[in-house]
């Protein structure tokens, strides 16, 4: 059977990308048409009938951010009646978490600018984007009391102080250092590197990596990680 290259516009895919540098990043665009011409929104666009939901999220994001070969998640469907004006539209949301460090990006399609803001910093967006993007964070948040996280994120080698502001960061509260190292030791989760972070005027910290193997362990069969 045969389908056409058409779009599928009641149907839509939004892309929640998240990064990290000190403080958890959201990956905007700014509409450069339509009716949010000119305004920062989570990247999206519509579905054609002759790809698969996975397909449509990986090819929206290149598109408009020029970001490919990321594994994308699907979050859930959004379907407010009046989540898009004069139209009845149902979007299914995806995740990702990067180390943006790693990819460069660049704005097209429909988007006339893309760059990452502090998740304190994003600004009102169209449709029902800030909902969307409290669901990933509450999902994320959830998540990260129970699995590790950081392998996306930081870099292969990072101090335990990135380590707390990541968790800090995600969580929205201020972790007391003694016992969050406590725990994070307490789980057998990283390695030393035998290596200090350099460029520092003061003391410098050590360097850490995660152990794969404990890693992939705990992820599978999960833990409590209260604070």
């Amino acid at each position: 059977m045969e389908f056409s290259n058409e779009i599928i516009k009641p149907l839509s895919i939004d892309c929640i990308v998240a990064g990290f540098n000190s403080n958890l990043n959201i990956l905007l665009v700014k509409h450069a048409s339509g009716i949010s011409k000119g305004k920062w929104a989570l990247p999206g666009g519509w579905i054609k009938y002759n790809e698969s939901l996975d397909a449509a999220a990986g090819r929206i994001l290149k598109a408009l951010t020029g970001l490919s070969d990321i594994y994308l998640k699907q979050l859930r469907a959004f379907g407010e009646v009046d989540r898009f004006p004069n139209k009845r539209v149902i979007t299914v949301a995806y995740s990702a978490l990067i180390k943006y460090e790693e990819y460069e990006i660049i704005p097209g399609f429909t988007a006339s600018d893309a760059k990452w803001f502090a998740l304190k910093d994003v600004p009102e967006m169209p449709y029902d984007h800030n909902c969307i993007l409290h669901e990933f964070m509450e999902d994320l948040r959830l998540k990260v009391k129970r699995e590790p996280i950081g392998f996306q994120l930081l870099p292969e080698k990072f101090t335990l102080l990135q380590l707390q502001e990541l968790y800090e960061s995600i969580l929205g509260v201020t972790l007391d250092k003694p016992n969050f190292r406590r725990k994070i030791r307490k789980m057998n989760l990283l390695v030393d590197c035998k290596e200090k972070q350099e460029g520092l005027a003061h003391r410098s910290p050590k360097l850490y990596r995660f152990d794969v193997e404990v890693y992939e362990k705990l992820k599978e069969k999960g833990f409590n990680f209260e604070f």
